[in-house]
């Protein structure tokens, strides 16, 4: 059956002669594979050169319940997106965000909150002159509002300490290992400020933006299910 959707791009990976693999989350059937076929003839109405990370795709689709790669039938550039093409440190965020974001996202029904805080982030990205280093903690700290694991910020004490693992701040040391110190429990109750019209406000240096992402990237592993290491971070950690 054949669908009308949105999509964002995740990534695309080799699978045989004639096609790659495209990992898309798209607004009707969530994070979802299709078989992307390698033409280059002018008349294809789908070219791979459109599928790169977080590209903005409107799509024709053919979705059959249960099956693991989907097929597309069309596909067309919702969005240019030129700085994130060219701009080097915009193509570095938009890499480790679209592997982020294919650890961290499902197949699933009703993603219209979650697909129109992506959209409006990757349009932000393209469109941000400042503020570009603090790009990524925002974002990973804004998506857990969506996927119901947003921390609980109510009470930040002077002498606390945040709970990774229940995402609450507790003024006695947890029976576990994994919590922030104090230090780092006050950037958390800094950064929860943060959003994308004040990011370039918040001064941090490259190793305080390094560990904050490390604990972000910890406190998903703990909630999210099947979330291994990234190897896009290293590109990341060379940010300014």
């Amino acid at each position: 059956m054949l669908h009308k959707t949105q999509g964002i791009v995740l990534g695309t990976t080799k699978y045989s002669d004639a096609y790659a693999i495209t990992h898309v989350f798209t607004r009707d059937f969530g994070r979802v594979s299709y078989l992307l076929p390698k033409t280059h003839g002018s008349r294809s109405k789908i070219r791979a050169s459109l599928f790169f990370p977080l590209s903005l795709l409107n799509l024709e689709v053919e979705h059959m319940p249960l099956r693991d790669l989907q097929r597309l039938k069309e596909a067309e550039r919702q969005l240019p997106l030129y700085e994130l093409n060219t701009n080097m440190t915009k193509i570095s965020l938009a890499f480790f965000l679209s592997e982020f974001l294919s650890r961290v996202l499902r197949e699933s029904d009703h993603n219209d909150r979650i697909f129109d805080y992506l959209k409006n982030s990757v349009e932000t990205l393209e469109a941000a002159g400042r503020g570009l280093a603090n790009f990524h903690l925002c974002f990973m700290l804004g998506l857990t509002r969506y996927l119901g694991i947003y921390p609980n910020v109510s009470f930040v004490g002077r002498n606390s300490y945040f709970d990774l693992l229940n995402g609450v701040f507790v003024t006695e040391l947890p029976v576990h290992t994994h919590y922030l110190s104090r230090e780092h429990s006050r950037y958390l109750a800094y950064l929860h400020r943060m959003n994308y019209g004040n990011m370039h406000l918040f001064r941090l240096s490259r190793n305080n933006r390094n560990t904050i992402v490390e604990y972000l990237l910890d406190y998903y592993r703990l909630h999210i299910c099947d979330f291994p290491p990234l190897k896009s971070l290293d590109v990341l950690r060379e940010l300014g």
